[in-house]
């Protein structure tokens, strides 16, 4: 049998079939080559200025798959009556003329689904044969249909034969959506290492041409801007980044490995506070900052004999600097509630000048309700003008983010938020 779908065209109904006609796994890899092809066709300057995660976020949005969901749970019924030809009773019906029909009611059941329906035409990496069944699907009532003939007016057999229908239906639905749950959650990890080998291909080329002693030919057709192309609609939607047309100039960035180290440190320093309240209940957040200076400084060199190793600026941060760069900074503060929270990103945001920068806001706490407070900094964030996404915790009080600097949005900084309660 056929995998079908009725399609609603204006006021009338068409019918058209639809078979499990591929494999998922082309799909898939389908849509890895469109991907990388879509990377690799990015002009040098677009690869190289735009803003890294920005672009993650976008090229995602285009290219995940969204997973149908089947709500078996809000199954509801209705019925009408039609004329079944004879032939089609079962035999223990005394049929005289098998081309007469004869009215009989007609259960019919919607199992209610949102999402594409029709990434069911894909078979995933096991299934059950489910090709040789036939599906009706009303995407004007966005239901799967399933009907049944009332031959024995026995509402236990209907019953029964809908539940081995579902049973039979949904039997490769799992592992369908498991499949595409494993592809969507490898695009991040694709882009990103498609993006750092284009990027390093352009340093190579770079450094080549830099080897002939010769001046490389300008471009006069650079745009001075790269268009927003129409994005998908989804929940939420992802605009490509815009990025001004200008040479890119590479600068001193901590590496992400070191960048870790620091903030564990800290996050090692802020428990230890924690651990000892009353070592720490009468402390400023000088006094507080230089002990986590102290802690930090012993542990590391930059290396350059023009580097620097951590130092502090005005009151309450903390900066690591390379010439005449800053490649991380830390701020300190006491909580005192979200407007001042967000104030304090405020003020951290306009140190930063430099691409690429690794920083940190330390937030001490004395009010009694630390979880809640936890909650009111984790929500206050995302209202943030910069703010550009969230990345995975390492901990109950220290959050990931990733935040524009602001006038460029496509200059991306790492923003570790560390919270630690001293009563």
């Amino acid at each position: 049998m056929l995998l079908y779908a009725i399609v609603a065209n204006n006021a009338k109904k068409m019918q058209i079939s639809l078979y499990i006609e591929d494999r998922l796994d082309n799909l898939t890899s389908a849509r890895y080559k469109e991907l990388l092809d879509r990377i690799e066709s990015e002009s040098e300057d677009y690869i190289l200025n735009a803003g890294e995660q920005q672009y993650i976020d976008y090229l995602k949005s285009e290219y995940i798959i969204e997973i149908p969901e089947i709500h078996t749970d809000k199954t509801y019924v209705d019925t009408y009556e039609k004329g079944i030809p004879g032939s089609r009773f079962p035999s223990g019906f005394a049929i005289m003329n098998p081309s007469e029909t004869f009215k009989r009611d007609i259960i019919k059941y919607h199992i209610p689904y949102s999402g594409p329906i029709r990434l069911l035409r894909f078979r995933p990496s096991s299934w059950t044969g489910m090709a040789g069944y036939k599906i009706q699907v009303e995407e004007s009532s966005n239901s799967i249909v399933l009907e049944y003939i009332n031959f024995y007016n026995d509402p236990e057999r209907i019953k029964k034969e809908y539940e081995n229908s579902v049973r039979y239906i949904l039997a490769s639905y799992p592992t369908l959506k498991r499949d595409v749950e494993i592809f969507n959650n490898s695009l991040e990890h694709f882009i990103k290492s498609n993006i750092s080998q284009r990027k390093r291909k352009i340093a190579e080329k770079s450094e080549f041409i830099k080897a002939l002693g010769v001046p490389l030919k300008q471009k006069n057709d650079t745009p001075k801007t790269f268009a927003v192309p129409q994005p998908k609609l989804r929940e939420k939607i992802q605009v490509k980044p815009v990025v001004q047309a200008k040479e890119f100039k590479p600068e001193p960035t901590l590496d992400n490995d070191n960048y870790l180290k620091i903030i564990k440190i800290i996050n090692d320093v802020g428990k230890n506070f924690e651990r000892l309240p009353s070592t720490y209940a009468d402390k400023y957040e000088e006094d507080l900052r230089d002990h986590i200076l102290m802690t930090l400084d012993p542990n590391f060199e930059y290396g350059s004999a023009t580097g620097e190793t951590f130092n502090k600026k005005g009151k309450t941060d903390i900066q690591l600097r390379h010439d005449s760069s800053v490649v991380f900074v830390a701020e300190c503060k006491f909580w005192k509630g979200e407007k001042e929270f967000l104030a304090t990103i405020d003020q951290l945001l306009g140190y930063l000048t430099w691409r690429d920068s690794k920083t940190s806001v330390v937030i001490f706490v004395r009010n009694k309700g630390f979880t809640e407070v936890l909650e009111k900094a984790k929500d206050a964030i995302k209202n943030h003008p910069n703010y550009v996404s969230e990345k995975p915790a390492n901990d109950k009080n220290w959050f990931n983010y990733i935040f524009s600097l602001p006038g460029d949005e496509n200059k991306e900084i790492q923003l570790a938020v560390q919270l630690f309660h001293l009563p």
